[in-house]
């Protein structure tokens, strides 16, 4: 007969992951709250994905997190996907049931959402078109939450005008595709704008985007939170626009899956994000 372990394993698997703030969050948690357990980064290279996901049992792991590049490969590693998971095609999170079956969710897209409520308790995805700038994993995340929030259109827009395409052909509506040589345009009575290219984050870029045509009461949201303030939201935050940095999404996201594993709802504290941002 087996006895679920009064110390709880938990982890996140990438490749690299040194870089990794999901350890800092969940020992935080973990401390706060009392719990015996601990959270470690799983340098895991994509060819051993498969034997470190099965792994996770016999180990008596509670689950783990996934990040780049294993979100779409441990999809086919685990006995149930989550609906939401499915749709956004891609996994961030994996629960280890007490059948040890291995179940992926993907709390992205939830904490995305959060992030947007916790600046702006009133916003609601409905009350207009929401702009959204890039195609990969995060864009997924950003359009599938969205739709299932009630956005009537959602505006994609990349700079490989395909894979915008194909993400609309996939989702149908509300999505649509606009060329990215129209992204200024396409800010005109926009309600939201999300950026989830890598434009702005530390070491890239910034973003090219004139945001003349962006109505002022928009909520302008990056995903990304190194840097806190990406040169994007310097200045739509100039412009008086309400802002949102990719930090509250990365500690709203991991809620849910420290619940499942630790069995305790955790509460993002300003003590955790004075931890996080001493970090960069």
């Amino acid at each position: 007969m087996s006895h679920a372990p009064t110390f709880r394993l938990a982890g996140v698997m990438g490749w690299p992951i040194s870089h990794s703030r999901s350890p800092i969050i969940h020992n935080h948690w973990i401390a706060q709250y009392g719990l015996k357990g601990s959270y470690a980064p799983l340098p895991v290279a994509p060819e051993n994905l498969a034997d470190a996901v099965r792994g996770l049992r016999a180990l008596g792991f509670a689950g783990c997190n996934l990040t780049i590049p294993h979100k779409v490969a441990a999809m086919a590693l685990v006995d149930q996907v989550d609906a939401t998971a499915r749709r956004m095609g891609a996994l961030n999170t994996i629960v280890v049931q007490p059948d040890g079956s291995l179940h992926g969710f993907n709390n992205d897209g939830a904490g995305f959402i959060q992030s947007l409520l916790d600046e702006q308790p009133a916003w609601r995805a409905e009350t207009g078109p929401a702009v959204v700038l890039g195609a990969g994993g995060a864009a997924r995340a950003v359009v599938v939450s969205l739709a299932e929030r009630g956005a009537k259109e959602i505006r994609l827009l990349n700079r490989t005008a395909a894979k915008a395409q194909a993400l609309a052909d996939e989702f149908g509506i509300p999505v649509r595709a606009i060329p990215w040589e129209q992204r200024a345009d396409a800010l005109a009575d926009a309600a939201l704008l999300v950026n989830t290219t890598n434009q702005g984050m530390v070491g890239q870029p910034a973003l090219d985007l004139a945001l003349d045509a962006l109505p002022k009461h928009a909520l302008v949201c990056d995903v990304i939170y190194t840097p806190l303030e990406t040169p994007l939201l310097k200045a739509a935050k100039a412009r008086g626009h309400v802002t949102v940095n990719g930090l509250g999404m990365l500690l709203n996201q991991a809620r849910p899956a420290f619940n499942a594993w630790f069995g305790v709802m955790p509460e993002i504290t300003p003590a955790l994000r004075a931890a996080i941002v001493a970090t960069f």
